[in-house]
């Protein structure tokens, strides 16, 4: 009889001297994990090699999400409390999805952020998540009074906030950035392309998972919150004219996979995926199927995460916690800033 799955099953020891602090330079520099399910061998490269390993007629897929820089410090308008802000997800001009640090947040407190800028706090949503209604849209604000908000595991200022976006970053909206893109390099991008390996996009604006550990003994009792996601038209037909030619469908980062999997959910019978826009609570656990994605490009995640969940679903879960361990022998980085596996 097979065992239930348990959150526990996805623990490791990590010493915090693995967590990654700073970025590599230059980005195409950290290194590449490449774990081959076929042969289950692991092979040690740098991510500017990402070629050796790609076929032509393979497809990249990458999301362009842009994060916001939606770190907002204020202070109570009554008491003059302090009060830290993160927007997590923009539900109208106006009203934001936001966690939010403070006492006393109940509904009805005004927050004051600048002269002109004030928000109430119109909803508790659970937790430290309330719905805020700003007195004005954030748009043309957000750059002067936001800052980039960085994962809490890491400690050091960034000196330059553009190493916290991808460089194919292209659309405003993420809480966090999709990780395993900041990799990419335009000339490394350029290279795989003449090398005959396709690239294509799509969106999701990363919101509170990426902030919310799974605590339930039970995992599948973990209630993912929604994100909005986009397959556009051109990368659906991409998708499909790479698997009728034998290409393989490589998915940067889990938001690329969870994307590209709700789309194939909304698909017509018969057809690989469609093209696809809404929101998505896909939490993907050892014995889903995957249907569009060949291989993924990702990085080392958090212990009892549900990235970390995602990954053993895709490769094994005994598989991926026995390449973690040689990745610290080897002395890999982790996380956000950390360094790459791609599994085959």
């Amino acid at each position: 009889m097979e065992q239930p799955l348990r959150t526990s099953d996805f623990d490791y020891d990590l010493p915090e001297s693995f967590i990654a602090q700073k970025p590599v330079e230059p980005r195409d520099h950290a290194r590449l994990m490449v774990l081959d399910r076929a042969t289950d061998t692991i092979t040690h490269a740098r991510f500017y090699e990402l070629g050796r390993f790609l076929r032509a007629g393979d497809l990249l897929v990458v999301n362009e999400t842009r994060v916001l820089p939606a770190r907002l410090f204020g202070r109570k308008a009554d008491t003059g409390g302090k009060v830290e802000v993160l927007l997590l997800r923009r539900e109208a001009p106006q009203v934001w999805q936001a966690l939010v640090r403070g006492r006393g947040l109940r509904p009805g407190r005004v927050l004051r952020f600048a002269e002109d800028l004030t928000a109430e706090v119109v909803a508790d949503l659970g937790g430290p998540v309330r719905r805020l209604r700003f007195s004005r849209p954030l748009d043309d604000r957000l750059a002067r009074l936001g800052q980039v908000p960085l994962p809490p595991y890491i400690r050091q200022p960034l000196d330059d906030p553009e190493r916290y976006q991808t460089v194919f970053a292209r659309e405003p909206g993420s809480a966090a950035a999709p990780t395993a893109g900041l990799h990419f390099t335009p000339r490394l991008i350029e290279a795989l392309k003449a090398q005959g390996i396709g690239w294509a996009t799509v969106t999701l604006h990363v919101g509170l998972d990426t902030f919310a550990p799974v605590k339930e003994e039970d995992p599948r009792e973990h209630r993912m919150h929604t994100e909005w996601c986009r397959v556009p038209p051109e990368t659906a037909e991409r998708i499909r004219e790479t698997k009728a030619r034998g290409g393989r469908v490589v998915a940067v980062g889990t938001t690329t996979v969870r994307t590209l999997e709700t789309a194939a959910r909304a698909a017509a019978p018969g057809e690989v995926i469609a093209a696809w826009e809404g929101d998505t609570d896909l939490f993907i656990l050892p014995g889903f199927e995957f249907r569009v994605v060949d291989a993924l490009i990702t990085n080392f995640h958090l212990p009892r995460s549900t990235l970390l969940m995602l990954v053993s679903a895709f490769a094994g879960r005994e598989r991926i916690l026995r390449a973690y361990e040689v990745a610290k022998a080897h002395g890999y980085r982790f996380f956000s800033f950390g360094d790459a596996m791609l599994i085959l």
